[in-house]
């Protein structure tokens, strides 16, 4: 959620600080502030409410002023204490040390009682403060910045990445991590730390990417990594693929915008070296990935959000094309019961960052689990774990026997996109793996689902050329305050998803609905008020979506339906139809009409004139609970 940047140089920092902040806004944050020891070794501050240019903005006031060569920078998302200048990061007591932080120190409270029983005073309503007090109450026993914070996180509870600077050793910057992503930068004679790789590529294509318990002693000459454990350890630097335009704007007016136009290559880029001719190629998922396939006997799915409604959809295919029971679940809800492992099953967890915080604490929840139960049982536990992930670097990937990487892309919009699609079709490639591994999917089915996923590039290009119809009926949004959408197989969490979209960017209160639920309570809430949208493609199940859509019709409800060309539904009084696609199958529908509800989505939040790439309240990474 929040975004840290630091970094330690000869040169003038800010200019580097500001463009890093720049770079971590679609994370999501209320506030901002770049701390730095100047050439007298003084910690100066900077901080601000709202964007990142109202920072900037006071910064120039400072008239040159301010400018350093060693300091850390912030966007806070509000979890303790509401958005305000004083809450925001970074923290500095006694004028001595100067801390950022993302995650939550969860024993904050029992820490700051203990600090003001001390004589410390508090000028925030943060947990991030306590963080600061401590480090400097190692300080007043030690100049060494490394063992007052390597002291100090001992103490935390929860999840932390951190940056701290201090007077008392004003040529180090210390990095530390535990639950929460940081990333070192590795330059020529300078180094920098990030919340991940996008923030530094102005500066940087190589990274160590730190992993959870690490303290790193950072100065300009060199690193030294020290694990949980206290013992030196050495992070190999790696190179990013990224460049630094791949996270602008180029021609569009918004990240999400050009991220939905992403869709057709993000597509083709999933599929690359994963399918030859009308096979797929089990490798895509680890090198061992037939012999672990062949002996599981049920699939477990957890997620959140978007990547929750992906895992949804991959039910129905799962029961469906291959026979194999699964379940889907949300992350946050697992991880605090006590959920039964049954043998056989492969554990599956999604996440567009790889750094959800619940979804990994799910999976490392499972992974003690069978642990315990390996010791019991000799080892004949077999539960493997994949990761579904658009990070390769990311936690969760760290954390799983298997990874699969969906190739999206740098995706910026809050509201996910193409990195929705590309774990569907992520999905149908592990469903098609699964069911070739075990003999439940025949040769000609698998060519079929190959076939029709190499046609998806274009099937979505062909939604896309529909944006100008999508726009004018968007239109119809701007006086509503609710919409219910509605969907039946694996449509169903296809509305969900976008009704999550719309609420998500257009501050409409949207739900969706099973169609054929219509009659157990939702048509009590259809009249001319409430835009029904439902999605239509022809399959086994349109004549009793047809029937639902009538139901609607007789109480004066406004429909708007995304429609197969063969679906022959027509446009009448209070129902508009867009034919959105044809020539999809069971596999490719669910994927190419959602394009058609994320531009709906997107149009209708243009209308409402609200923040489309970073709306209100959200951010893009929820690496908190």
């Amino acid at each position: 959620m929040c975004g840290i940047v630091g970094g330690i140089a000869e040169r003038n920092l800010v200019p580097v600080l500001l463009e890093g902040l720049r770079r971590l806004e679609y994370r999501g944050y209320d506030s901002s502030g770049i701390a730095l020891l100047d050439s007298e070794s003084k910690i100066n501050r900077v901080r601000s409410i709202g964007k990142i240019k109202k920072l900037e903005s006071k910064i120039k006031q400072e008239n040159n002023e301010f400018k350093g060569n060693i300091g850390i920078a912030h966007t806070r998302w509000a979890t303790h204490g509401i958005p305000s200048e004083k809450n925001a990061h970074p923290h500095i007591c006694n004028n001595k040390v100067a801390v950022v932080h993302n995650g939550i120190i969860e024993n904050y409270q029992i820490l700051k009682n203990e600090q003001l029983a001390s004589g410390y005073q508090f000028t925030s309503e943060t947990d991030t403060e306590v963080v600061a007090h401590a480090i400097h109450q190692k300080l007043e026993k030690t100049d060494d910045l490394l063992q007052a914070v390597t002291q100090s996180v001992s103490e935390f509870e929860g999840a932390y990445a951190l940056g701290v600077i201090s007077i008392s050793d004003p040529d180090t910057l210390i990095a530390a991590r535990n639950g929460s992503p940081l990333v070192i930068g590795v330059g020529i004679g300078e180094y920098f730390i990030a919340s991940d790789v996008s923030a530094l590529l102005p500066v940087t294509q190589r990274f160590i990417f730190l992993e959870d318990g690490d303290i790193a002693k950072i100065s300009k000459e060199n690193v030294q990594i020290y694990d949980a454990n206290g013992q030196a350890v050495e992070r190999a630097i790696k190179q990013s693929s990224l460049s630094a335009t791949a996270v602008e704007l180029g021609g569009y007016k918004h990240y999400m915008h050009k991220e939905i136009f992403e869709q057709p290559q993000a597509v083709a880029d999933t599929l690359e070296g994963r399918i030859s001719q009308q096979h797929v190629l089990l490798s895509s998922f680890g090198h061992d990935a037939e012999a672990i396939f062949k002996k599981i006997e049920q699939v477990q799915i957890i997620a959140c959000g978007t990547s929750y409604h992906a895992g949804l959809v991959a039910k129905y295919w799962f029961e469906d094309i291959i026979g194999m029971p699964c379940q889907v679940e949300v992350a946050s809800e697992y991880r605090y019961r006590n959920p039964v492992l049954q043998d056989h099953t492969l554990i599956v967890t999604i996440s567009q960052s790889g750094e959800t915080a619940d979804t990994l604490a799910a999976l490392q929840q499972i992974k003690k689990k069978i642990g315990q139960v390996f010791n019991k049982n000799d080892g004949k536990l077999t539960i493997p774990t994949l990761a579904i992930c658009n990070v390769a670097e990311s936690s969760l990937t760290r954390e799983s026997d298997l990874i699969f990487l969906t190739q999206a892309g740098p995706e910026v919009g809050v509201a996910s996109t193409k990195s929705f699609t590309t774990q569907l079709v992520s999905l149908a490639l592990l469903i098609a793996s699964i069911g070739k591994a075990k003999n439940t999917l025949d040769i000609e089915r698998e060519a079929l689902i190959v076939k029709g996923l190499q046609k998806l590039p274009n099937l979505i290009t062909k939604v896309l050329s529909h944006e100008t119809i999508i726009e004018k009926v968007a239109e119809d949004f701007a006086d509503k305050q609710h919409a219910l959408f509605l969907g039946r197989g694996t449509m169903y969490p296809i509305a969900m998803e976008g009704a999550l979209k719309l609420k998500e960017i257009s501050y409409i209160h949207a739900e969706a609905y099973p169609a054929g639920e219509l009659k157990h309570g939702p048509l009590a809430l259809i009249d001319e008020k409430m835009p029904v949208i439902a999605v239509a493609p022809l399959d086994d199940l349109l004549e009793k979506l047809k029937s639902n859509l009538q139901e609607v019709k007789a109480r004066g409800g406004q429909m708007i339906i995304f429609e197969d060309e063969d679906s022959n539904i027509s446009s009448e009084q209070g129902m508009k139809v867009i034919k959105a696609t044809t020539n999809v199958g069971r596999i490719t529908a669910p994927i190419v009409f959602n394009i058609a509800l994320q531009l709906l989505s997107y149009h209708v939040a243009l209308i409402k004139g609200t923040d489309v790439d970073q709306p209100r309240n959200l951010a893009k990474s929820v690496t908190v609970e």
